[in-house]
């Protein structure tokens, strides 16, 4: 078929293609030619059939999409003879070829990560007598995990005869490209405070940052000195300072969400900038934390600072649990549920009607869902508010209250719900890394053979109530004005220890994807209560704390980003190592030293951690790829 400019349609998807980023474009008479140019590629390699009809961008989205290494084009067009339908669950692809709950049609392109080459290699062989539908069915049934790229606002259709030709270049050329992305740029689905207060207007700021050629990173560190600003204003205190710092706070939110938005526009991504995205977004809202603590004290409330701490422990404990229901989560849509007595039960139930409410975006169900779990957007924009009309104190109040009931209502909804879907997600990760064990738990005995010690959550829970006790115990011994005994801390300890017995345990009961989370929980807890035994500065606790933070977000960015282990991970020695070295210095009666100078050793390997992951390794693997030979 021919284009009404009288050019090839294939010919004019494989300019599309150069357009789009490709560095070669090849047209293959038949798959057994493409298998053997699959089997020559070294990089990702960018599949399609000749019957795609699509502006630009969206090969280019394709190309560019940072979600996964082996992505799909999903169409909502009914399919056509030898079409193939497709099932998504959480962006991913579940099923193909299977009408049966599907959620839409294969829109024959795809992109081929490096690691699933020899799979999309033998698929070709496979299917050399079909056409791209067969080759993407049988790259399914190898196994390979595939990413759903679906259109939105934009065009692509496929095409199978002149008059479908002629109404997909039409539905082309009725939309103005340039526009469709810069919607686009803005998530599909966000929370009711940055969909309704920052997205409104957010595309013009994304829009003038790409003219002047802004990149994401730097739209990144500039939120993070806006954040910083705020902090410092919420700690001078004065009506002026605070509403100054809310000010500056919500354009900080507003920079935050630009630079996801213009790494959306521009398709500029990378491992590092979503990596550093991650990290600064915790950092700047700690950070907020500490301004209102010392705000809080300054402005004569004595435990400004045990808030902020309290707010900040709370916060990246969810986080862990936030970060490992979505794994587990991931892992259930690729699995079918074991048949069970539960055909409904309470937690079936609950993901039918989570699903549901899901659907009906933009009613009150949906937003009242969105917002209850207290989302990014909703903590900042009740920090800026309650700092600027009330203080810090009540910002830092407000923020543990709807904290500690989003935690417990989403905690208990998402129990049932995992209850109900039975996958041991943590089988399918490292462990050991994840867990952040140290050389002390790796060379712990087996567990014993009673079914309580044989469960890594009832241990990490275990040792977490052990921390909880002694922190209450040190409150306590503060407020009486006694000391408390070295035995109260080494029995603490052992307590704790119970965790890292658990450690060598399969970790596949449907609950464990808590036990990251628990361990944190448990490290916190007992780090907090050194310091309040040892009557350490509480700014001090909130310091160690914090930079014990930065480890832990560094380890989920990377499970989340799909990145290896951190290069000096060894050298943070574990938990349970870091809390030995707590245990000594408390008995000692050096807690402060103790607290100083190990969260200075972990600030100083996270720093040089991060500059052999992102600048020296990589430059190392540069330098080899131009050496001779």
């Amino acid at each position: 078929m021919t284009t009404d400019a009288g050019e090839r349609v294939a010919d004019r998807l494989a300019g599309q293609w150069r357009r789009a980023g490709a560095d070669e474009v090849r047209v293959a008479a038949d798959l057994s030619e493409l298998a053997d140019l699959v089997a020559a590629a070294t990089g990702p390699v960018l599949v399609s059939g000749a019957d795609l009809v699509a502006h630009t961008a969206v090969l280019k989205h394709l190309a560019t999409s940072p979600v996964g290494p082996t992505v799909a084009l999903v169409l909502t067009d009914p399919p056509a003879a030898g079409q193939v339908t497709v099932r998504e669950e959480r962006g991913q692809v579940v099923a193909v070829g299977d009408p049966t709950g599907a959620t839409g049609v294969f829109g024959g392109a795809l992109r081929v990560g490096p690691a699933d080459l020899p799979a999309l290699a033998a698929a070709a062989r496979t299917a050399a007598g079909g056409g791209v539908d067969q080759l993407f069915a049988d790259l399914a049934g190898c196994g390979t995990l595939t990413f759903a790229h679906r259109v939105r606002l934009l065009v692509a259709h496929r095409v199978g005869d002149p008059a479908e030709l002629a109404a997909a270049q039409a539905a082309v050329a009725a939309v103005d490209e340039d526009r469709a992305e810069l919607k686009l740029s803005v998530k599909e689905r966000d929370d009711f405070f940055t969909t309704f207060f920052v997205s409104t207007w957010s595309p013009y700021v994304t829009k003038a940052a790409a003219r002047i050629g802004l990149g994401p990173t730097a739209v990144t560190l500039i939120s993070v000195v806006f954040a910083v600003a705020a902090a410092v204003l919420f700690g001078a205190g004065g009506r002026p300072a605070l509403v100054a710092g809310a000010v500056l706070l919500y354009l900080g939110f507003v920079l935050d969400c630009v630079d996801g938005q213009l790494a959306r526009y521009t398709r500029h991504f990378s491992a590092w900038g979503g990596w550093l995205d991650t990290m600064a977004d915790r950092a700047k809202e700690y950070l907020v934390y500490a301004g209102l603590g010392y705000g809080a004290t300054h402005a004569g409330f004595r435990y400004g600072w045990a808030l902020a701490i309290a707010a900040m422990t709370l916060q990246t404990v969810r986080h862990m649990t936030d970060t490992w229901y979505g794994v587990l989560h991931d892992e259930a849509a690729r699995r079918p549920r074991p048949a069970t007595g539960e055909a409904g039960g309470i937690g079936g139930k609950l993901n039918a009607a989570s699903t549901k409410v899901q659907a009906d975006t933009g009613s009150v169900s949906y937003w009242l869902k969105r917002t209850v779990v207290f989302p990014i957007g909703e903590r900042w924009a009740l920090m800026a508010v309650a700092a600027a009309l009330f203080g810090p104190l009540v910002a830092l109040c407000a923020v543990l209250v709807w904290g500690v009931l989003a935690f417990a209502y989403t905690g208990g909804l998402r129990t049932l719900r995992a209850r109900w879907m039975r996958v041991p997600v943590m089988s399918t990760v490292d462990t050991g890394l994840h867990r952040d064990d140290g050389p002390l738990a790796r060379t712990l005995p087996a567990p014993g053979r009673l079914p309580a010690v044989r469960q890594p959550l009832v241990l990490a829970v275990l040792g977490a109530l052990g921390a909880a006790g002694l922190l209450l115990w040190s409150l306590l011994a503060v407020h009486a004005g006694d000391d408390l005994p070295g035995w109260a801390v080494a029995f603490a300890f052992v307590v704790l220890m119970s965790g890292a017995h658990g450690a060598r345990a399969a970790h596949d009961g449907p609950l464990d994807w808590l036990v990251p989370a628990a361990l944190r929980a448990a490290e916190f807890l007992f780090a907090i209560a050194v310091g309040v035994a040892g009557r350490v500065p509480p700014w001090l606790i909130f310091g160690y704390v914090f930079v014990l933070t930065l480890h832990h977000y560094d380890l989920t960015a990377r499970l989340e980003k799909r990145q290896a282990a951190p290069p000096l991970h060894a050298a943070t020695l574990g938990w349970e190592g870091r809390s030995a070295l707590l245990t000594i210095g408390s008995i000692a009666g050096i807690a402060s030293i103790a607290l100083a100078t190990l969260g200075a050793y972990l600030l100083v390997v996270f720093v040089a951690s991060v500059v052999l992951a992102w600048v020296v390794l990589p430059a190392r693997v540069r330098g080899g790829d131009r050496s001779p030979g």
